[in-house]
């Protein structure tokens, strides 16, 4: 029987059944600001766990070494055993969010290449942005490990950016997380509306987590939007 390791805000995780393996529960739960704003959405994890595993299916076949091992129901996963790098990994195509805030640009304004930030994954400290001499200085990654990531990372962006480009949907931002595994760096964590900002092509109707932040209203019907199309355009 599968003993719950550790749960966070979206997920829960399970021991798998070899001890080269985790199992992933998604949640219906919906937090914003570090957990400050909670709410339980009916169906999102199954929402989410649905629109990851799409696009991890989608990476793999282009080449991303990820965790999934294979989807067990409709909100669990199996996926690898990784040590998870405590570095958070943010890709920027758009100016959103506290991008704008800080750097005074209006939101959607769109950028001459797309960024790169880092963020300590620590809840407690309510992720602080690292640069990368901090980051090796830490002993949070080393400076090969720090380098594979900001490869995957700008490749992941190009891949992800042409999937939802199909799907009528503008990828503003996203962040990722990644594992060491077998002595290689792979992609962890999900990608979802959670972790990614999607805006309608056409309209610029946000169809992520920023409709739950900003009370927006509608999020699952956003949520299955974004499944819906990735559906279609994966179908062909």
């Amino acid at each position: 029987m599968e003993d719950k390791l550790y749960e966070g805000k979206s997920k829960i995780i399970c021991s798998g059944p070899n001890d080269n393996s985790f199992i992933i529960r998604y949640k219906d739960t919906a937090t914003a600001f570090n957990g400050e704003k909670k709410a339980v959405l009916s169906g999102k994890g199954k929402l989410n766990a649905a629109i990851s595993n799409l696009i991890y299916a989608y990476l793999d076949e282009h080449g991303i070494r990820t965790h999934l091992l294979r989807v067990l129901d409709e909100t669990s996963v199996l996926v690898r055993k990784a040590e998870i790098v405590m570095v958070e990994v943010i890709i920027r195509n758009a100016a959103a969010g506290s991008f704008s805030k800080k750097y005074g640009v209006a939101e959607g304004t769109a950028l001459k290449n797309a960024t790169i930030e880092f963020s300590l994954k620590s809840d407690e400290l309510g992720d602080p942005m690292i640069n990368e001499s901090q980051i090796t200085a830490l002993g949070l990654a080393t400076p090969e490990e720090l380098s594979e990531m900001k490869q995957q990372a700008f490749r992941i962006n190009e891949l992800m950016c042409a999937l939802f480009a199909k799907a009528d949907i503008k990828l503003i931002d996203f962040k990722l997380e990644f594992g060491r595994c077998g002595g290689k760096i792979i992609l962890c964590d999900e990608i979802s509306p959670d972790s990614c900002r999607l805006w309608d092509t056409g309209t610029d109707k946000k169809l992520d987590k920023d409709r739950f932040r900003r009370d927006l209203g509608n999020v699952l019907d956003s949520y299955r939007d974004v499944l819906g199309r990735l559906e279609n355009v994966c179908k062909i």
